[in-house]
């Protein structure tokens, strides 16, 4: 199983409203993707964080998570959603099964 993590930096004066938007669109274009086993998005509380905003998925393998990020949902989400309303981002990939030998995920 495959956790794939984005870290995202808001740009100045996105307020509450867009952040709420954020996480609720983020969820549902998601869920919508067949790979995706399980998501999660939400807003940081730390004010004085950089990164204010986040969403993971959860996939079963790496080709399955290569798939998502191609996927038309996900893509319209980073298009559409986050890139207007975002400056930077970063992102983590976790195996959750450590005994896993990633050649075969």
């Amino acid at each position: 199983m495959i956790l794939h993590v984005v870290y995202f930096q808001l740009r100045p004066g996105v307020d509450t409203a867009t952040i709420e938007e954020l996480v609720r669109t983020s969820r549902s274009l998601l869920l919508k993707i067949p790979e995706v086993l399980g998501v999660r998005s939400g807003r940081n509380i730390s004010p004085e964080s950089q990164w204010q905003f986040y969403f993971s998925i959860e996939v079963d393998s790496l080709e399955k998570l290569r798939i998502t990020l191609d996927d038309p949902f996900h893509l319209k989400l980073m298009e559409k959603y986050i890139k207007p309303s975002t400056v930077n981002q970063f992102a983590m990939d976790y195996e959750l099964d450590p005994s896993k030998d990633l050649r075969y995920s």
